[in-house]
């Protein structure tokens, strides 16, 4: 067995050749999405964090009411933002919010067009699937180290290393509904002399909606479940207690903090469910 072992493929080296090649070359590329994402982020902890609490709460109420239309999904809302203030981490919970809402703005910009893009080409998605599989089942502390190469410590790399980690979801699903539009609706906009941009956007995207919307919950619940990792590299928010918990191994504040960060994802995936789905 010794020959086997004596002949090491080198992916390790391969992959760190690769980042080092981008790091030298790339820097400028990195450098502007460094700073055009600080921009969001800051954009939002702005829009969370300037006016009152409850002005927030509100809001996000409001939110709820206008997408669900149920008063008792709305006092569920209500009630945990409550709960999240009475035990002192609404700053910590505004910033993992900031990390949830940025990576879903990032992931569905991304992940909705190349769906579509692979639903209408088959062959592509076929050597898509592979990468998409290895983003999803590779470790996800693995993305952390090229992230703090390329984007130092903070909320950026964790964004990033959720990004990777999130974006197979929105695309996957967003595949699905398109591809499985019924080819009586394309016949039927054929019929009409629809131009395929109008197929697209009055056949296909109406009827793909409810995977899409399905793939933006499971985005938002992806990025939740990465606030802890994210902390591992300067990222603020719920992850951050969590880790200094376990640090510290007080068991009082991680339960506190975990109960926290299962609360707020109790509260988005309630407001943004499919009506079509049990509660």
């Amino acid at each position: 067995m010794e020959w086997l072992t004596n002949t090491k493929i080198p992916i390790g080296k391969t992959a760190k050749g690769l980042f080092d090649w981008l790091q030298d070359n790339a820097d400028w590329f990195f450098e502007g999405l460094s700073v055009g994402l600080e921009w969001l982020i800051d954009s939002i902890l702005w829009v969370l964090q300037s006016p009152h609490p409850l002005i927030i709460i509100a809001v996000f109420v409001a939110l709820t009411w206008l997408i669900q239309r149920s008063w008792k999904t709305c006092l569920l809302v209500l009630a945990g933002f409550l709960l999240i203030l009475n035990q002192g981490y609404w700053e910590e919970t505004t910033e993992s919010l900031t990390l949830v809402l940025s990576s879903c703005m990032v992931c569905m910009a991304v992940g909705v067009p190349i769906g579509i893009f692979a639903a209408h080409n088959p062959k592509i998605y076929a050597w898509m699937r592979p990468v998409l599989d290895l983003m999803q089942t590779l470790p996800t502390f693995v993305y952390l180290i090229p992230a703090i190469v390329f984007f130092g410590i903070g909320l950026v790399p964790g964004l990033m290393a959720t990004v990777i980690f999130v974006l197979p979801a929105p695309i996957r699903l967003t595949h699905l509904g398109v591809s499985s539009t019924p080819t009586a609706l394309l016949e039927a906009g054929d019929a009409f002399g629809a131009t395929p941009t109008q197929k697209l956007l009055k056949v296909e995207l109406p009827y793909a909606l409810p995977q899409i919307m399905t793939g933006l919950n499971q985005t938002i619940m992806l990025s939740l479940s990465m606030v802890v990792i994210a902390a591992l590299v300067g990222a603020d928010g719920l992850g951050v207690p969590v880790v200094r918990a376990l640090n510290q191994v007080n068991t009082a504040l991680g339960f506190e903090s975990g109960f926290i960060i299962v609360v707020v994802a109790i509260m988005l995936d309630r407001m943004l469910r499919l009506k079509g789905e049990e509660s």
